[in-house]
């Protein structure tokens, strides 16, 4: 048994694929079987607006202008 991706032939390299395309496959249907939609469409949620931009500094250096 060759332990070794490069020198592996053509099938290996075929069931590789297949079983990462298998394993997608699953992930992807599972989280959309999870998805929490929401029971009435038309209710919108309240959007949080980020406020007005500050500058902050904590720079003990004199500036000399």
């Amino acid at each position: 048994m060759n332990h070794s991706i490069y020198s592996a032939d053509r099938s290996t390299h075929l069931k590789i694929v297949l079983v990462a395309l298998l394993a997608a496959i699953a992930v992807t249907s599972l989280s959309l079987s999870l998805h929490s939609y929401p029971s009435d469409p038309t209710d919108r949620r309240a959007v949080l607006r980020a406020g007005t931009p500050i500058a902050v500094s904590s720079s003990t250096i004199d500036v000399v202008r």
